[in-house]
């Protein structure tokens, strides 16, 4: 048994953000992917892995018959299929790394409700703002078994693999994105930190942030403005206005979401920042993992990055 492949995600703007309803544009990536499958890894590593994923599905589980019994009225799900499939060895066999803010809880989270979910919401509907935010809210109370606290946007972004615009909480759908050239200079691209981030503290340290009042207006009124004007200059396919927007991004997180950014990066950070060669953002929430570049000349930003290999994700 070998369950349909859900792939990994890219929040290209809104993250932190979108907590305090900024806008947001989350894309597919599908050079990562997993799905869920019984039958057993031939080579010694790989049935290793698949016993601990096995584990962690079974504690999912639990998690998942708690929530049904507490909010029977989010979601129902056929939870003795799911625990024979799990008495079976069933794991969730995935290529995408974990702590990289490319939303590998989110494929799993997609993974067990495109299976087990009563009554769902399938991608072939015409999907209503209301079926959008209806999925959201199960998918949030899913995945915060893996962080204490989820959007749902990443599980959401893996099952349908479109697109999503966020314009607030309340207020997501379905969108376009300018089409790719492969002759196009400009691109966004991502670099490795070699570190596994964690959500949850990243998530902690933004929340006591929150507390403080100028944390707050930096957020409103220079954050949240430019997150807002680089979701509108992408769906136009306004790429000037997008890189000046960009940029300024760029310099306020570097001032402000310090503890976000691994430290070997803050003069890479800065080079690109000077030099205009790239810029720099968080992919998810932080603290390791993968960060987001965006640039006008790629090969500009692999001569001034010669360390680096940038993974391309998106090129205009």
């Amino acid at each position: 048994m070998k369950g349909p492949l859900f792939y990994s995600k890219i929040l290209l703007f809104g993250e932190y953000g979108i907590i305090k309803d900024s806008k947001g544009l989350s894309i597919p990536y599908n050079f990562y992917n997993g799905a869920l499958k019984v039958t057993a890894p031939v080579n010694l590593k790989d049935q290793e892995e698949a016993k601990k994923s096995n584990q962690s599905l079974l504690k999912f589980w639990e998690h998942l018959s708690t929530l049904q019994e507490t909010n029977p009225e989010i979601v129902q799900f056929d939870l003795i299929t799911f625990k024979k499939d799990l008495d079976r060895g069933m794991y969730f066999d995935s290529s995408i790394p974990q702590g990289y803010g490319v939303g590998s809880s989110g494929a799993l989270v997609a993974a067990v409700y495109d299976r087990y979910a009563q009554n769902k919401i399938t991608v072939l509907e015409n999907l209503t703002k209301e079926k959008l935010l209806t999925l959201k809210n199960i998918f949030s109370v899913m995945e915060s078994f893996f962080h204490g606290k989820s959007s749902g946007l990443d599980p959401l972004n893996s099952y349908l693999s479109i697109p999503i615009l966020i314009n607030s909480k309340d207020n997501i759908e379905a969108t376009g994105i300018p089409s790719q050239t492969t002759t196009g200079k400009g691109a966004v691209f991502l670099l490795d930190s070699g570190i596994v981030g964690e959500t949850a503290p990243m998530v902690n340290i933004f929340m006591e942030s929150l507390k403080d009042k100028g944390f707050r207006n930096m957020l409103k009124n220079k954050f949240i403005k430019h997150t807002d004007a680089c979701v509108n200059d992408f769906l136009k396919g306004d790429f000037s206005s997008l890189f000046v927007n960009t940029k300024k991004l760029s310099k306020i997180v570097l001032e402000n979401f310090k503890p976000m950014i691994p430290e070997q990066f803050l003069d890479i950070w800065q080079k690109g920042i000077e030099t205009n060669d790239y810029y720099l953002k968080l992919c998810g929430s932080g603290g390791g993992g993968y960060i987001l570049g965006f640039t006008q000349d790629i090969d500009k930003a692999k001569a001034s990055l010669p360390n680096h290999k940038l993974e391309v994700v998106y090129q205009f």
